[in-house]
C-alpha cells in the first residue's frame, strides 16, 4: 500500500540541495579509485547509476548493506523471502570486496550492483531501471539521498539488522533532526539488540523491534568443489586448524603459542587483508616458524600455510575442524563467529570480542564457543571440539529457521 512521501525537513533539505554537486567530482574520484584498484573496471559506472545487468521480470526486492560482512548476512533473509514468494532480489553495497565475495555466494534469484553515489541524477537512473517494490536497508548505513528518493516514489522502506553502539550513537546525536527525518520514512525497523533499539529511538525511530543478528542466520559460505578436492588431497590427511580473518595481534598470539612446541597442527592463516601475506611470513620466521603462501602457488608443507587468497573462506572452514576467530586479540574486538558455526568448525576466540558481544554471548550460553588465552591456545588447537562444533551448527541452523516471520512481515509491505 502506497502512502504520500514525506516532505524533507530543514537538515535533509540542505543535504539534498548540496548533493546536487556530487556529479561535479564523482567521475574524477571514481577514476582515481579505479587506477588504485579500488573499483572494478567493468562495473565502476554502476556508482553513477548505470546498471550493468537487465532488470528481471516481476517483483524486485532491493536490499542494501555497506560492506562484506553486512552484505553476506543478508543471504539468509533472502532465502527466507524466496521461500515465501516468487520475487527477484537485488543486493547493493559499496565496497569491491563485498561485490566479489557475494558474487561467489549469491542466493537464488539474486544479483548484485553497486549503490549509486548519493546524487539525485544517479539515484533517479538507478530507480528508473530497477523499479523495486520494497527497499530493505541493513545495519546502520543510511544514505539520505537514496532514502529520500526511494520514499518519494512511494516505495516502502525498511531497516533490518540495525546495530548502533554508544559511540556510533554519540556521533549521530548531533544530527538528530536529520536521522529523525530519515527514520520517519521507514515502515519497519528491527534491531540486533536492546541497546541498539534504545539508540535508534533516541534518534527519533518509532516502533523498533529486537530480532537478533542476521549474521547468525546466514547460510554457509560456498566453496568450489574442484578446489576443495584439490586442497584436501594436498593436505594428505594432515590435521589442519584455521586462524580466520587475522590481524597482527592475532598472529603474534598464535606464533607465541606455537613457538615452543615440537608437535604442532598445521595452521592455516587467512588474513583479513590478503595483501599482508609477505608480512605474515616474515613475522612467522622471526618466531622460528616456517610458512608457505597460497598466493605464490605454494602448498601446505610447512608449519603454517598462509592462505592469502580472496573469497575462499568457505573452503578453509570446510577443511578445518577448529577455527580461531581473528580480531579477538586486539583492538578490532572480533569478527563474525557464525561463519565457522554454519560449517561445523569449532569456534575458539581470544579475550576481545566487544564487536560481536551478543553473538558470542549466545554461543557461550549454548556451550558452542571457547575463549582462549595465549597460554592455553596450543592445547585448545590440539583438542577434539566436535561436540562443541555440533552445538554451534545446531544454533546456526535454528537461527536460520527462525527467519520466516521477519520475511513474511517484509513481503507484506510489497
Amino acid at each position: 500500500m502506497t502512502r504520500p512521501a514525506k516532505a524533507p525537513g530543514l537538515a535533509l533539505g540542505a543535504y539534498l540541495a548540496a548533493s546536487r554537486a556530487i556529479p561535479l567530482l564523482a567521475p574524477m574520484v571514481l577514476n582515481r579509485r579505479l587506477r588504485r584498484g579500488k573499483e572494478l573496471p567493468d562495473r565502476w559506472r554502476e556508482k553513477l547509476g548505470q546498471a550493468t545487468l537487465p532488470r528481471p521480470k516481476g517483483k524486485v526486492i532491493w536490499l542494501h548493506a555497506v560492506g562484506l560482512g553486512e552484505t553476506l548476512a543478508l543471504r539468509g533473509l533472502i532465502d527466507a523471502m524466496a521461500a515465501q514468494s516468487e520475487a527477484e532480489f537485488l543486493v547493493t553495497s559499496t565496497t569491491r570486496a563485498s561485490a566479489e565475495v557475494l558474487g561467489a555466494n549469491l542466493p537464488a534469484r539474486t544479483r548484485h550492483q553497486f549503490l549509486p553515489l548519493d546524487a539525485p541524477a544517479y539515484l533517479a537512473r538507478f530507480l528508473d531501471h530497477w523499479r523495486p517494490s520494497l527497499s530493505v536497508w541493513a545495519e546502520q548505513d543510511l544514505w539520505p539521498g537514496a532514502v529520500a528518493a526511494t520514499d518519494a516514489r512511494g516505495i516502502p522502506l525498511t531497516l533490518v539488522n540495525a546495530r548502533m553502539n554508544a559511540d556510533a550513537h554519540a556521533r549521530r546525536a548531533r544530527w538528530k533532526g536529520l536521522y529523525a527525518d530519515l527514520f520517519a520514512r521507514f515502515r519497519l525497523i528491527t534491531a540486533q539488540d536492546a541497546a541498539t533499539a534504545c539508540h535508534l529511538q533516541a534518534l527519533g525511530a518509532k516502533g523498533v523491534s529486537v530480532t537478533g543478528s542476521l549474521k547468525a542466520a546466514a547460510p554457509p559460505l560456498q566453496a568450489d568443489p574442484a578446489r576443495l578436492a584439490a586442497v584436501r588431497t594436498a593436505l594428505a590427511g594432515r590435521r589442519a586448524v584455521l586462524l580466520a580473518s587475522s590481524h597482527p595481534e592475532d598472529e603474534v598470539a598464535l606464533f607465541t603459542a606455537l613457538r615452543p612446541a615440537t608437535s604442532r597442527p598445521l595452521v592455516l592463516i587467512a588474513p583479513r587483508d590478503p595483501a599482508r601475506g609477505a608480512e605474515i611470513a616474515a613475522r612467522a620466521a622471526e618466531h622460528g616458524l616456517t610458512s608457505t603462501r597460497r598466493s605464490m602457488g605454494e602448498g601446505p608443507d610447512r608449519d603454517l600455510w598462509i592462505v592469502d587468497s580472496f573469497g575462499e573462506m568457505g573452503l578453509w572452514l570446510r577443511l578445518c575442524p577448529v577455527t580461531l576467530v581473528g580480531g579477538t586479540f586486539g583492538a578490532v574486538e572480533g569478527h563474525n563467529p557464525w561463519e565457522p558455526a554454519a560449517l561445523g568448525s569449532a569456534i575458539l576466540h581470544g579475550p576481545r570480542i566487544a564487536n560481536f558481544a551478543g553473538d558470542f554471548a549466545s554461543l557461550h550460553g549454548a556451550s558452542a564457543a571457547l575463549p582462549v588465552a595465549v597460554e592455553t591456545l596450543l592445547g585448545a588447537l590440539r583438542e577434539d571440539h566436535s561436540a562443541m562444533a555440533a552445538r554451534a551448527l545446531a544454533l546456526s541452523d535454528a537461527c536460520r529457521a527462525g527467519l520466516g516471520p521477519l520475511a513474511a512481515n517484509l513481503l507484506a509491505l510489497t
